[in-house]
């Protein structure tokens, strides 16, 4: 019986279309699995599975993944990422099929719209909504956006956001709205990306991904695995800057509001 796998393009493109054909007529893909996102059992013959490749100098590693973790995708790693990953789960580090995967491995996000990259830098930290501390990530960049194909000076990260479901945010005490199709990625309690809608109502892909998984603290994960959901504000370079506290960052981001100079999103949170 066909496997509920998604192969993307990316993934066929490294595979072959020979071996893509393969593992979506059932061969040489597991029915039972761990998922490489949130590390809990899968069956590719029940639930909808994503082919996750790990590719690395050398070496390159299939992995499987809920579809409701994380898209099918190419993650390029390390390869002495890629090789440790291997060893544990081969078992020769002692390590078990559970060990953790390579992490993806690109400090940069595509913005909505276009094909350049750009830094953004992300913090995580607790804000006081509506009486609850919930779960938030500011993302600045590292220097002004332009508009593709534009000569014009000026910013264009922010306007680029509104155009792609974000919402100005006049005051930092009311809950922001949800922005359909985007989520927050936190694999075995790390942030990994965030994820944006597919062109033409095609599967998800990375806006921002982390060089490194990203630790959070105890508080962060344990709010957004209680709400699901995670809040992500943005504001171009500059206008909130690394604050050392959670007072400072909250006074800070207080502060670009009033200048229209922040907008936000709801997002759901993906993995554990």
């Amino acid at each position: 019986m066909p496997r509920m796998l998604d192969v993307s393009d990316d993934v066929r493109a490294e595979i072959g279309d020979e071996e893509a054909d393969r593992l979506l007529a059932g061969g040489n893909a597991p029915g039972n699995y761990d998922c490489t996102s949130c590390r809990t059992p899968g069956d590719s013959d029940q639930e909808r599975t994503s082919t996750v490749l790990f590719v690395g100098e050398e070496t390159a590693v299939l992995a499987f993944a809920h579809a409701s973790c994380i898209p099918s995708q190419v993650v390029p790693v390390s390869e002495e990422q890629l090789q440790g990953a291997v060893r544990s789960i081969t078992g020769e580090d002692g390590g078990g099929a559970e060990a953790a995967a390579p992490p993806p491995a690109a400090p940069f996000a595509a913005l909505p719209g276009e094909h350049r990259q750009a830094t953004l830098g992300v913090t995580c930290g607790l804000v006081l909504v509506e009486g609850e501390l919930r779960p938030a990530l500011v993302v600045e960049p590292a220097g002004p956006i332009a508009r593709p194909g534009s000569t014009e000076p000026g910013d264009a990260f922010l306007p680029l956001l509104l155009e792609h479901g974000f919402a100005p945010v006049a005051d930092m005490a009311v809950l922001p709205g949800p922005n359909p199709g985007w989520s927050v990625l936190l694999a075995a309690g790390q942030l990994h990306a965030i994820l944006q809608p597919g062109a033409d109502g095609g599967q998800s892909n990375s806006w921002w991904q982390a060089h490194q998984p990203l630790p959070v603290s105890d508080g962060w994960r344990a709010a957004a695995g209680k709400a699901r959901t995670v809040l992500v504000y943005a504001a171009p370079v500059g206008a909130v800057g690394h604050q050392p506290r959670e007072d400072l960052m909250r006074q800070a981001m207080e502060k670009a509001a009033g200048e229209g100079k922040l907008v936000a999103a709801a997002m759901p949170l993906a993995g554990t």
